[in-house]
């Protein structure tokens, strides 16, 4: 059945402001006549994404900020109505960079607003974004990608739940984490810009740090960006939104062994009734199923890898008699007081295949049955399904998954 989430708090930002006004000089030639925003991934621009995104968490107004070739963006979206959001434009000189446009800008923004770059598309969930800032009480929070594969350079380091150390240079040492162009803001932070032509967050992030007043919201989910010509295909691939879901093993695909046992050799590997068929219902439907298992009974040694290895073979060799197949396997194999990352109830294996296969982990539901899977999954950000002993997968697999 699926576990419910908390009610949002009513009161809340309705505005999303949105820099869209550089040349993108970095994505030439491809931006020598449309603004990069405006790149299209399966028939739509990438900023229709964030558009889209931002009316699902609930914003009703949009403001963009451009620059660079504006009508490309203002006769695509026009006033919003398409789009349902009410659309508002600022448009300022191509070189102005982007704490001008802000600047110049702050007369047409509320109170309290989202600001995003339209470099970057991030997972938002608004609901805990804007709860964790409000539990901050600061003027300004970012969204910070913990960046533990390397994906960027780092420019920040966060202690406390604050950007303690910006630098925009990424030569300070110590840095860990990169600001990714989501921002929660107060309007009075756009009065820290000066008058001259600068940089947002070079010209107030140190201000903002030196008062306390930079919160950071730190995400293991990748981002994905029109930034870098090297990124675009990867981008291309999160944005195909391909349906996928994420399993776990014992309890959800085969029968569990009886505490503190593990189901060590291939014979001892029995289907849940109806599991077998409800992989099937979900390959059929061209969905990418992975498999997330923790499996400590390598390290009580109590199996070896290759036991393992012989038990997933033949799971495989099952599920393909059906026209059926598990996309990839991800096993924590470290014991209960290992320290690790990737044992449920932490999320490590689901983030890895998040970043392997450019899954969208709020779009992406993960089915256990105990728990700690439900822990996993809700700090993975994944909708989370949880089976029993009467709600089994193929239930979850008819009743929900193929019903969205």
């Amino acid at each position: 059945m699926p576990v419910a989430d908390a009610p949002e708090d009513a009161v809340r930002p309705t505005q999303a402001v949105i820099l869209a006004g550089g040349r993108g000089t970095r994505l030439l030639p491809l931006t020598a006549t449309l603004p990069k925003p405006m790149l299209a991934f399966h028939g739509r621009p990438f900023l229709e994404y964030l558009i889209e995104q931002v009316r699902a968490q609930g914003f009703t107004r949009v403001l963009l900020l451009l620059g660079y070739l504006p009508e490309a963006i203002t006769s695509h979206f026009g006033a919003g109505s398409a789009f349902g959001v009410e659309i508002t434009y600022a448009i300022t000189d191509v070189d102005h960079d982007t704490g001008t446009r802000l600047r110049l800008a702050r007369h047409l923004v509320d109170d309290e607003f989202l600001l995003l770059y339209c470099d970057n598309y991030w997972p938002m969930d608004f609901q805990a974004l804007h709860a964790t800032w409000r539990g901050r009480g600061t003027l300004a929070q970012v969204v910070v990608y913990a960046n533990e594969d390397g994906w960027t350079r780092d420019n920040l380091r966060v202690a406390d739940g604050l950007v303690a150390v910006y630098d925009k240079s990424r030569t300070a040492s110590g840095l860990k984490g990169v600001d990714i162009g989501y921002f929660l803001l107060k309007r009075e932070v756009l009065d820290l810009i000066p008058e001259e032509n600068v940089n947002f967050e070079g010209a107030v992030y140190p201000t903002l740090v030196a008062g306390g007043q930079l919160a950071a919201f730190t995400s293991r989910h990748r981002y994905y960006s029109v930034g870098d010509l090297r990124r675009l295909p990867l981008t291309e691939a999160f944005l195909k939104r391909r349906p996928a879901v994420i399993l776990d093993r014992d309890g959800v695909l085969n029968i569990k062994a009886p505490q503190a046992c593990y189901i060590s050799k291939p014979d001892a590997f029995t289907w849940v009734e109806g599991s077998l068929e409800a992989v099937r219902l979900l390959c059929k439907a061209g969905w990418r199923v992975f498999v997330v298992s923790n499996q400590a009974g390598i390290a009580r040694g109590m199996m070896t890898r290759e036991d393992l290895e012989a038990i997933h073979e033949k799971m495989q060799a099952d599920l393909a008699a059906v026209g059926a197949g598990v996309d990839q396997i991800y096993v924590c194999p470290h014991g209960w007081d290992d320290g690790c990352d990737c044992r449920k109830p932490k999320p490590g294996m689901l983030f890895s295949a998040q970043r392997d296969h450019c899954l969208d982990l709020t779009r992406t539901p993960f089915v256990g049955d105990d728990e700690r899977d439900v822990l996993a999954g809700r700090a993975a950000g994944c909708p989370t399904i949880l089976v029993t002993g009467t709600y089994r997968l193929l239930d979850a697999v008819r009743q929900d998954l193929l019903k969205t």
